[in-house]
């Protein structure tokens, strides 16, 4: 069995944040842009992993730890904003969230 190399991890890097950027380029949905976002988010924590293993250093997964920190305290706030936005406006798409009174 083969062990992947950089390459295969750049690839799926590329792949899942193209799909992320996709996503919230294209959807009127909140919560999926919301989730798009985080999937770019994860594509970056990958490619920073796998650059760490290829390089033999810790460096990529100390920035892991950290951006996994903060993307916590994003989820938490992200989702209070939404879910107050549904309680205010009784919707989540982006097309009818186009204006900041009311």
């Amino acid at each position: 069995m083969m062990t992947p190399d950089l390459n295969s991890y750049l690839v799926i890097s590329v792949l899942l944040f193209a799909i992320g950027l996709i996503g919230v380029l294209i959807r009127r949905n909140t919560l999926v842009v919301f989730m798009c976002l985080e999937l770019m988010l994860v594509a970056a924590t990958l490619a920073l992993v796998a650059f760490s293993r290829y390089n033999g250093t810790m460096d990529g997964n100390v920035f892991v730890f950290f951006i996994l920190t903060v993307a916590a305290a994003e989820v938490a706030v992200g989702l209070a904003i939404i879910v107050a936005l549904f309680r205010r406006r009784m919707t989540i798409q982006l097309d009818e969230l186009n204006t900041l009174k009311n």
